[in-house]
């Protein structure tokens, strides 16, 4: 088994990668890939820089030209529902492109012919998830995240994307990593730690909190990656 391991910023993976220990870096498309042997089980991570379309070339990378079979994403991201606050954390059930929109030919907003609004994540690795909260003592909260390559610091968009796609986080990634997945057939999960709250100072905030909540992301993926391992 060949297990990715992603995130979109180097502060999302430089925790995964210090709990790695040794590792080999690899060139490849314009991006580095580090290639680790992790209790027997060989593990890639990359970040794929910001947005969609990096993304998108990364996760595809990882399965088509590595190799991988299961994708784990470990990233930070933006509230929307209320009740998450700074250092939640959100596992994706399903996930969205709020800035996707043909709207003006019918279509509701995230939706092309032949694709659809959500793409839903791997129930086993959620259902994993759920013991490796418990084992954290942790309280994380399953959720619908909404993509877009859009930093969103406006509380009307912020309103708009939750009440359109009923969703409990933002972020710029996790979307388009997972159309590529599910158009693949490869298992995959996202985690998001929360860096900020969407309507707040963007700069202000995710700057604070980006390093301590991808420490808490990584910190579970890690586990996740045990259990898978089990």
């Amino acid at each position: 088994m060949k297990i990715a391991i992603m995130g979109a910023m180097p502060e999302e993976v430089a925790p995964i990668l210090e709990k790695l220990g040794n590792y080999t870096t690899t060139e490849y498309a314009g991006n580095k890939y580090y290639e680790a042997n992790y209790k027997g089980v060989d593990v890639v991570v990359a970040y794929s820089k910001i947005g969609k379309v990096f993304s998108t070339l990364t996760a595809t990378t990882m399965i088509e030209h590595f190799g991988c079979e299961k994708l784990l994403f470990s990233g930070v991201a933006g509230a929307v529902n209320p009740e998450l606050k700074v250092g939640d954390l959100v596992v994706a059930t399903k996930l969205s492109q709020h800035d996707l929109d043909i709207s003006a030919f019918g279509h509701p907003y995230g939706y092309v012919p032949e694709g659809s609004v959500y793409v839903e994540a791997d129930p086993e690795l959620i259902n994993i998830s759920k013991g490796v909260a418990q084992s954290l003592g942790k309280s994380v909260r399953e959720g619908i995240i909404a993509t877009g390559d859009q930093f969103v610091a406006n509380e009307d968009r912020k309103n708009w994307i939750g009440e359109t796609f009923n969703a409990d986080a933002l972020e710029m990634e996790g979307g388009s990593v997972a159309v590529v997945c599910n158009a693949l057939n490869v298992p995959f999960f996202i985690l998001r730690a929360i860096s900020d709250a969407a309507d707040m100072d963007a700069s202000f905030s995710f700057d604070e909190f980006l390093e301590t909540s991808a420490i808490e992301s990584a910190e579970f993926v890690m586990k996740m990656l045990d259990e898978i391992i089990k």
